[in-house]
């Protein structure tokens, strides 16, 4: 009994250690928004109160949109779980519940697609959105080239494929269409697949720096990485506090992410996916 009590001491004491160690960087970077002067050293991390103020948040506020950036970000980042969401469940349930030919051949290709770095489409997708398209400064250009994610195509395939075939024929049995099939009996079974693909999706577009940097060159247009990226190289020169300015940009960049983890945690938990089967 105090063997199996003291593995468990044991086993807090280390999670606790390694959850210190993973939210010290988020902490420090909290606090050092907050700061009036900077302190470097190791005591910078447990601030003066006296030294804490919201003045850095004005200070980038004044020199960049935060409100039009956060807008920019969200309208990029909803574009593309929109796209990513629909188009997913979609093939997903194509390649892992229908019967056709070259589905195999079509998963395969959704693999491969994944080993190509994003870096080596960069100049033939800007050419195409940007001037055969014409959609530099334009959020629809932003968006197209993530609208299709082959990594939730898979999540949705693999989730898809643990449900009953029972369930489906049983359906069509009492005259469901596929569409019908997919929206009353597939979607609401692999909704924590849902919620990962669309935290997944999120978290990509959100902090997406390099395409939208690109394609676009209008400020009000830039997403708030972008504005970010911008004002560390060109304007925190001229701020009174430029470390304390960049960590309040990073902590507005950095919190919706964490806010949208904190609410959907609880929902990462697998259905029982059988539930629906008798017998």
């Amino acid at each position: 009994m105090r063997r199996v009590l003291g593995s468990k001491i044991a086993l807090y004491v280390v999670l606790s250690l390694g959850a210190v160690m993973f939210l010290f960087p988020f902490y420090y970077m909290v606090v050092g928004s907050l700061q009036t002067d900077v302190d470097p050293t190791v005591a910078g991390a447990f601030p003066n109160p006296a030294n804490l103020t919201a003045e850095n948040y004005v200070a980038i506020n004044e020199r960049i949109n935060l409100l039009q950036g956060l807008a920019n970000s969200g309208i990029f980042a909803g574009g593309v779980i929109i796209g990513t969401a629909v188009f997913g469940v979609l093939a997903g349930y194509a390649l892992a519940v229908l019967q056709w030919r070259g589905r195999g051949a079509t998963f395969a290709l959704a693999l491969l697609v994944q080993v190509i770095p994003f870096q080596l489409l960069m100049i033939p997708l800007y050419v195409m959105i940007a001037r055969d398209f014409g959609l530099a400064d334009n959020y629809l250009g932003m968006i197209l080239p993530f609208f299709i994610n082959s990594t939730a195509v898979v999540i949705f395939r693999q989730y898809f494929l643990q449900l009953p075939r029972e369930l489906f024929d049983a359906a069509r049995i009492d005259g469901a269409g596929e569409f019908r099939l997919l929206w009353s009996v597939a979607l609401p079974l692999v909704r924590p697949a849902l919620l990962t693909v669309v935290l997944l999706t999120f978290i990509g577009p959100w902090n997406e720096f390099l395409w939208p940097f690109l394609i676009t060159k209008e400020a009000s247009m830039q997403p708030l990485a972008v504005s970010l990226a911008n004002f560390i190289s060109n304007i925190a020169a001229s701020t009174s506090n430029p470390f304390g300015a960049m960590m309040a940009g990073a902590v507005v960049l950095a919190a919706p992410a964490v806010v949208l983890f904190l609410l959907f945690q609880r929902y990462f938990t697998s259905n029982d996916l059988g539930s629906g089967v008798k017998g």
